[in-house]
């Protein structure tokens, strides 16, 4: 192969290193911020970097020790058997595990040195866009009933990350649209002067769980026997590998030839342990080849000695019939018939002819062994004399004998009839070979035609029969569905009455050769004679282009043809040889690359039942008059993990170009941090001194599900 362009080693996996020590709880009087989120969970006080951990826990039950574990974030990698009871506070983008969220909540406050019976620090916490209610309750139930928290701040993470960027003034007064790409799910949210319009935003269900999880069906169908790769490894390879194009079925018009495809081409290579060579030296190499002559040698002593044997056992069996036979005058008949049959012959003739048969193979066996090779003299004709001999003139063995005599005559008759067709065919061939050359030397033009002609058809009857097979593995095609018909109609009882039968409604099935395909249609299992047929006479078409015709050359043959257009498959999936250890753990992303990204402006390429990022932008914008629309997307505000991915701002901006008027400007940022943002939005909210909390007064008056509405959080069930 040639060199690879592209090759990513996937990264082995890492031991996590300790957690840090508890952090000196004494004199901190900041505010908690806690980022929820459904990938990381992140947590610190005001004015402090903060801590982040995968949002996962797991319960394990330690055997050496016999004692029960709970695991957080990278500590659920320690252990061998942790990661398959490991457990998330989402169950994709609705927070339900809240025995999850208080066992993770238990971990960030010992972690922040928080010794006290209860909280006694506000705390500002994101949510989902339009979470819940019985999500918010439960939160609510245990912030304040478990930790007595005076005030919790619910905050919508896309709209802190965006306060972030675009808050340095005071007060915030900032417009913008929103496009959050989380971890299930992607939201748009216009806001305007600095107040979230959560009436008009829109979410999808489309997120970097869902990408990352096609991206895994992708590569198990593209390799359905490399079972050695996971989420996480396909959750790397999203991030790393996986870009958005501009415009996606131009891109893969681009790439549609085979050079183009390997030069686009992104290799994974998996870790692997080579298989060791062993080298031999020029003496063993000799001993070896010396050791197989030795072989071959007592291979063919050993054949010889065999052949011997025979023809020993051969010469006993003729002497001792010779023998047999010319012991016949010493016995009656009677007697001399019963050791014909103790023998296993009928008759003297039997016995002649097996004799005669002996003596022939001796003699060749000893000619073999000689050396002596010598052509075969034509057989004599043989005669039949008792065949023109009435039966009544013959005794019981005589009648016997010309019963066999007339089987040998219709074989002998069988014999000479066959060889007369074969020099009928062989003469029928000559005269149409000399009748092919006279006319590819009278008129080679046409002779030419006539052969591609004939090779077009056949390559198209191939294909044809190709084509038919893909389509009747497929249980909802036209061919498919044909097929069980006529399979349905052959298992039918509905067979035809007597009287119909003597009226003319016989069935006829069969009088007719054709009717017999039927059972070549519906059995799809079975080779065809015919393909091989074609196939034959292809062959033969074009090796006799390839003698005569200098314009016909090996690239117009069936051969070529087929492989040029299988080029594109090997391109997109090349194979390696048996030996070769590093191909066999490789994977080739193509195409994969720009599809999964592609998904987010096109759900329902991964079967998901949704409006794409394009469309919902469009929706949205147009609840907004012009001007108010021309505020919002001079500022389109991108924030999340998946907002990282390459080429995203390009593609929004050409799906956005065509449905907003020429003079309107399209300006695209991305967040400083896309990870982190949320989090420092609400560190700086916190420091502005403004409260929208939701207080433990509130909570006794108005239940768990209410919260305080204000220009960042949501607006379902506010006071």
């Amino acid at each position: 192969m040639d060199i690879d362009p592209y090759i990513l080693d996937i990264p082995r996996p890492v031991l996590p290193s300790l957690p840090p020590p508890p952090l000196d709880y004494e004199g901190v009087s900041g505010d908690i911020i806690i980022d929820n989120g459904a990938t990381s969970f992140r947590w610190g006080f005001t004015g402090q970097e903060p801590s982040a951990a995968p949002n996962v826990i797991a319960k394990y039950k330690d055997r050496r020790n016999n004692k029960p574990l709970l695991l957080f974030g990278d500590a659920v990698d320690c252990e061998t058997g942790a990661r398959g009871q490991a457990r998330t506070p989402w169950e994709g983008d609705v927070l339900l595990n809240f025995d999850a969220l208080e066992n993770t909540l238990d971990y960030a406050f010992l972690q922040m040195g928080i010794n006290t019976p209860s909280i006694d620090h506000r705390i500002f916490m994101t949510e989902r866009l339009a979470t819940p209610l019985h999500s918010r309750a439960l939160t609510s139930e245990l912030l304040f009933e478990l930790y007595s928290v005076p005030e919790v701040t619910y905050c919508v993470d896309g709209i802190m990350s965006f306060y972030k960027n675009n808050g340095s003034s005071k007060p915030f007064t900032s417009d913008g649209l929103v496009v959050s790409f989380n971890t299930a799910s992607t939201s748009v949210i216009p806001i305007l002067n600095g107040k979230g319009i959560l009436s008009n935003s829109k979410r999808i269900p489309w997120g970097a769980s869902q990408a990352s999880e096609f991206l895994l069906k992708l590569v198990q169908l593209k390799y359905p026997n490399f079972n050695r790769l996971t989420s996480l490894q396909t959750n790397w390879m999203l991030k790393n590998v996986c870009s958005f194009t501009p415009d996606y079925l131009a891109h893969l018009r681009s790439i549609s030839t085979p050079d183009a495809l390997r030069t686009s081409e992104c290799i994974i290579q998996f870790p692997f342990a080579p298989t060791p060579l062993e080298e031999k030296t020029e003496e063993e190499l000799a001993k070896t080849a010396e050791r197989r002559k030795e072989q071959g040698k007592k291979l063919q002593e050993i054949a010889a000695k065999n052949r011997a044997e025979q023809l020993q056992r051969k010469e006993n069996e003729l002497q001792r019939l010779s023998a047999l036979k010319e012991n016949k005058g010493s016995d009656t008949k009677r007697e001399w018939m019963s050791r014909l049959q103790s023998e296993g012959y009928d008759s003297d003739a039997a016995l002649e002819q097996a004799i005669k048969k002996l003596d022939a193979a001796v003699s060749r066996g000893r000619k073999k062994e000689q050396g002596i090779i010598e052509p075969d003299e034509p057989a004599e004709e043989p005669s039949f004399p008792l065949l023109d001999v009435p039966d009544a003139e013959l005794d019981e063995d005589g009648v016997k004998e010309k019963k066999k005599q007339k089987l040998l005559k219709a074989g002998y008759d069988a014999r000479v009839r066959a060889r007369k067709e074969k020099e009928r065919e062989r003469e029928e061939k000559e005269r149409e070979i000399k009748k092919e050359e006279d006319e590819r030397e009278n008129d080679f033009e046409a002779w030419s035609n006539r052969l591609r002609i004939e090779q077009e058809a056949l390559m198209t009857r191939i294909k044809d029969r190709t084509r038919r097979k893909a389509a009747l593995s497929d249980r909802k095609s036209a061919a498919a569905q044909a097929r069980m018909k006529s399979i349905a109609n052959l298992a039918s009882d509905d067979r035809v009455p007597k009287k119909k039968r003597k009226g003319g409604g016989e069935d006829m099935f069969g009088a007719d050769d054709a009717d017999w395909a039927i059972y070549r249609k519906i059995n799809i299992a079975a080779a065809s004679s015919d393909e091989e047929d074609d196939l034959n006479q292809l062959q033969v078409i074009e090796q006799k282009l390839l003698q005569h015709d200098p314009t016909f050359t090996i690239h117009h043959t069936h051969a070529a043809i087929s492989t040029q257009r299988s080029a594109l498959l090997t391109a997109f999936k090349p194979s390696y040889e048996e030996g070769d250890t590093r191909g066999k753990n490789r994977i080739h992303l193509t195409t994969e690359r720009w599809r999964v990204c592609e998904t987010w402006f096109s759900p329902s390429m991964a079967g998901v039942d949704s409006a794409g990022v394009g469309e919902v932008i469009q929706n949205v914008l147009a609840r907004f008059n012009e001007a108010e629309k021309g505020r919002l997307v001079n500022n389109i505000f991108l924030t999340g993990g998946p907002s990282q991915l390459p080429g995203l701002p390009d593609r929004l901006f050409s799906a956005l170009r065509p449905v907003l008027p020429p003079e309107m400007p399209i300006t695209l940022h991305k967040a400083e941090n896309a990870t982190m943002d949320a989090w420092n939005g609400m560190n700086q909210l916190s420091l502005s001194g403004e409260k929208h909390g939701y207080t433990r007064q509130d909570y006794d008056e108005h239940g768990p599900e209410r919260i305080r509405r204000w220009w960042g959080g949501n607006w379902n069930n506010t006071i």
